[in-house]
């Protein structure tokens, strides 16, 4: 389905929501964009609710609503393909995503203190490195803020380290000169990237003694990366 088709079926899909379930959306909206999933390369991203602004007690919070069609143009060119039921799920789902939101204040809190925590790293400025901790959480060590995907890994002492995304595997060289505190490396060559960065973070065991030390501010590199698939 092309992208103006498509956008004119989630057009008249948003429509049939009783208004009672889409108070505080500010808008529904179809991107381009392809997310893929960072693990499974069968799995892409489909929606997302965004949460945009509130006055501190979640009720009056107010979301915007994305659908992808790239991620959906990926998912139909699998297989049979449901199109309007695919957009009708992802829609609900993110709506009832929305109604989560309003209803969870400290998610919302962490949410918005991770974003913002982002913002800073992007910009080169000093940033929390345990952030990415409270954005969203995709699986076991992977979490998502904003279009940036965060892969925690503990600090081993192998020269390199193997991780796999969107079904294939990839190995990526650790800068340990450049270590101090968190390494937040980039990755640079991914054959199915997501709309922002892909970041592996490499965080420091911690030890007793380290408590009463200052934090090193984390290193930032862009790495490549090695696929090791044929």
């Amino acid at each position: 389905m092309r992208f103006d088709d498509f956008r004119s079926l989630v057009e008249r899909l948003a429509r049939e929501v009783p208004q009672q379930f889409r108070e505080g959306i500010v808008s529904v909206e179809v991107s381009p964009k392809t997310v893929p999933h960072p693990v499974r390369g069968d799995v892409y991203t489909l929606g997302e609710c965004v949460p945009l602004e509130w006055s501190g007690s979640g009720v009056d919070l107010q979301s915007r609503i994305v659908l992808y069609h790239g991620s959906f143009a990926a998912l139909a060119r699998l297989g049979d393909f449901d199109w309007r039921r695919e957009a009708w799920d992802t829609l609900t789902h993110e709506l009832r995503h929305h109604l989560e939101w309003r209803a969870n204040v400290d998610a919302l809190e962490a949410y918005d203190w991770a974003a913002e925590q982002n913002f800073a790293r992007h910009e080169g400025q000093p940033f929390d490195p345990l952030f990415f901790r409270s954005g969203e959480r995709l699986l076991e060590g992977v979490w998502k803020v904003d279009d940036d995907v965060f892969i925690e890994r503990g600090r081993e002492s192998a020269e390199h380290v193997e991780l796999v995304w969107h079904g294939r595997r990839y190995r990526v060289a650790i800068p340990w000169a450049a270590a101090g505190g968190s390494l937040f490396l980039t990755l640079d060559g991914l054959a199915d990237p997501p709309p922002g960065d892909a970041v592996l973070v490499v965080s420091p065991s911690v030890r007793l003694r380290d408590l009463l030390r200052r934090r090193r501010a984390p290193v930032r590199r862009v790495v490549p990366v090695t696929p090791l698939d044929a």
